[in-house]
């Protein structure tokens, strides 16, 4: 497309380069949420530490009965978590151009939301179709992959995130050409704990079968390798009448907001001056770093050895674990992971892992 200039320029005079800022064009792009209390219910119930690691780009899989809030946090992630940064923002408008999401050339900084329908096929969620476009991992680059009821999405379309997961890219192969998008993203699940979702009431008997047997079933969908890769594995309590008619929290999203930059302002320092290009997090920390960056202390390294024995860590898990563990020595403004941050790490891997 060609546009017509109209007038003459000034003799000697010199162009000044146009400039528009994200915050521009973006004050109608904020979220909903954005300012808004949760009132007494699901933040309070959460570790506010864990919730914390969660908003500096760690993984989580919240487990908890139906209503317990699990959605509604999750929804709430894009107005607390920074904005774009300059070439994050160029990188995420490049793929929604791709993927036909750029209406009107409209520019956002707010990170990317996607929330699939756990019916969702395969190529829908890595990507596909005959003109090879980007699916959902890769619309979710820089930004949250929330997949809500976890183990009702289909178990070869739940593994195929395993390589996005640790590579941050993903690549589609056609008879012709093979193209390959990136997909750093931050995945957030959410699933309760069987098929009906009260085998973990008191006094609760299942019809399906033994309340013990009906939650391994169910969790059993999901594949070792995937849990693997995730670092906070929590449960969230159902609410109670009393929950919903407490106050709302002192801090909002605007607070909130206000200290995971704090946060992701410290991570980003620390991997700029170490020249990893691409790397602002720890949860992004490659793993050849791993152990520049978050070497345990002796105490701290003595916790982790009889760990890894003891839960059979992969080597993956173990690297997750450091990384997790720095992250919680950052929101304490220790320079040196200690023991009590490893062990708390550690406490977030309280899912069973399986072999495979």
């Amino acid at each position: 497309m060609h546009a017509q200039v109209t007038g003459r320029p000034v003799a000697n005079s010199q162009l000044q380069p146009f400039e528009i800022t994200t915050k521009e064009c973006c004050q109608s792009c904020r979220s909903k949420f954005s300012g808004e209390r949760t009132g007494g219910q699901p933040v309070q119930k959460l570790p506010l530490r864990c919730s914390n690691s969660c908003l500096t780009g760690h993984n989580i899989l919240m487990c908890g009965p139906p209503g317990a809030g699990k959605s509604m946090l999750a929804a709430r992630l894009p107005s607390i978590l920074p904005p774009l940064l300059p070439q994050e923002l160029l990188e995420v408008s490049m793929i929604q151009s791709v993927g036909g999401l750029l209406a009107g050339g409209a520019l956002t900084d707010r990170r990317p939301f996607r929330a699939p329908h756990h019916s969702a096929s395969m190529a829908a969620l890595v990507g596909g179709g005959i003109n090879a476009r980007p699916g959902e991992v890769s619309l979710a680059h820089h930004g949250v992959l929330f997949l809500d009821e976890l183990p009702e999405f289909q178990p070869q379309v739940l593994d195929s995130l395993r390589q996005p997961l640790e590579t941050g890219e993903v690549a589609i192969a056609r008879a012709n050409r093979r193209v390959t998008y990136p997909a750093r993203f931050q995945l957030v699940a959410a699933m309760n704990p069987c098929r009906c979702g009260r085998a973990a009431e008191p006094g609760y008997a299942c019809k399906r079968a033994p309340n013990a047997q009906c939650m391994a079933q169910y969790q059993a969908r999901l594949s070792g390798p995937l849990l693997d890769r995730i670092d906070l594995q929590i449960d969230v309590p159902a609410v109670s009448a009393a929950d919903l008619m407490l106050p709302p929290p002192a801090e909002g999203s605007a607070e909130a907001a206000a200290r995971v930059a704090r946060a992701r302002a410290v991570q980003q320092q620390r991997y700029a001056a170490l020249g990893a290009a691409g790397v602002s997090t720890n949860a992004a920390c490659p793993a050849g770093l791993v152990n520049d960056v978050a070497q345990p202390d002796a105490a701290g390294l003595k916790v982790l050895r009889e760990a890894a024995d003891a839960m059979r860590l992969t080597a993956r898990g173990f690297h997750r674990v450091l990384k997790l563990a720095r992250t919680l020595a950052d929101l304490d403004g220790d320079t040196k992971v200690g023991r009590i941050h490893v062990a708390e790490a550690l406490s977030y891997r309280s899912r069973e892992v399986a072999d495979g």
